[in-house]
Order: C-alpha cells, then structure tokens, then sequence
C-alpha cells in the first residue's frame, strides 16, 4: 500500500463520525441524508466526512436520480489491516517473551536466575 493512500486511511478512520458513517455503509448503499441522520450535524458537514472517505479511497459515490449514494470500498481497509499485521506479529512475540519472564520469576521466586547472591539480605 502506498504511504500516501495509507495516511488518507488512517487519517479518515481518526474521526469517530467517519468510522460511524463506515459501519453503517457496511449495511449498503446509503444517501448524504440517511447518513446524516443520527448526527447531530448539517448535511454539508457530513458531506464533507464522506469527501475525506472518498479521497482516502474508503467509499465510492454515485448518482441515481436526484440522490447521490455513497457505497463503501473495504479494500483500502484490508491493506491497512495487513500493513498492521506485521505489528500484531511484534506485540505477540513480545507478549511471549514477557510470558517466559513471568514464568522464570515465578519458578524462582528469589531472583537468582539473575546471579544475585541472595544470602546477603
């Protein structure tokens, strides 16, 4: 995924009134005044959310009749989750590690595991 397209999702899904507006296009296709009806906000606000969606690349919009729609695109999700992977592969490693310590401190309560001379307390 390209840095830049990267940022634009990224950026987009800061604003919890945007990842509002996604999880309801996950249901389907909907208008700038179905979206913006459980907002407390104009449907020029909420058209400028679906503009920083579009650039990011997270919807599409179309025309059908009057009515413009808005239609999600989860593709630009799934390169983000991918490009998140990798950290998700950092932390596990990490968490398995801070698992062993425990273990060892656990297993030897005193701490001579870490060549301390316990006798001298």
């Amino acid at each position: 995924m390209a840095d830049q397209q990267l940022d634009a999702v990224f950026g987009a899904l800061a604003d919890p009134t945007r990842r509002a507006i996604l999880a309801r296009l996950k249901g389907g296709e909907a208008s700038v005044a179905e979206l913006a009806a459980p907002f407390a906000m104009s449907q020029p606000a909420v058209s400028r959310h679906l503009k920083v969606l579009e650039q990011a690349g997270l919807i599409s919009r179309s025309r059908q009749a009057t009515v413009r729609l808005s239609h999600l695109r989860a593709e630009p999700l799934r390169n983000a989750t991918q490009w998140l992977a990798g950290y998700r592969e950092f932390w596990t490693e990490s968490f398995e590690r801070l698992d062993e310590l425990l273990a060892t401190l656990q297993d030897d309560p005193k701490g001579a595991h870490h060549g301390r001379d316990n006798d001298d307390r």
